[in-house]
């Protein structure tokens, strides 16, 4: 099973949409600047504090972008 299967599978066990291509690409986006700004551990902790905001993924992988090159 790919990524995107799984997280497809996944979004349907919980009972949300599985994000969009280009939302998905967002999310890995805000991963790998937590990961790479910092410890790897902060990729999966900081994308679910992007979910508790309320903000689009977009707009918060730019946020972690910018962290990383701060």
């Amino acid at each position: 099973m790919t990524g995107r299967e799984w997280v497809e599978r996944f979004a349907e066990e919980v009972g949300v949409d599985a994000p969009s291509e280009a939302e998905f690409d967002d999310v890995l986006r805000l991963a790998a600047a937590a990961a790479h700004g910092s410890e790897r551990q902060a990729a999966p902790v900081a994308t679910w504090l992007a979910g508790k905001t309320g903000k689009t993924i977009a707009e918060l992988a730019d946020l972690a972008e910018h962290l990383e090159s701060s």
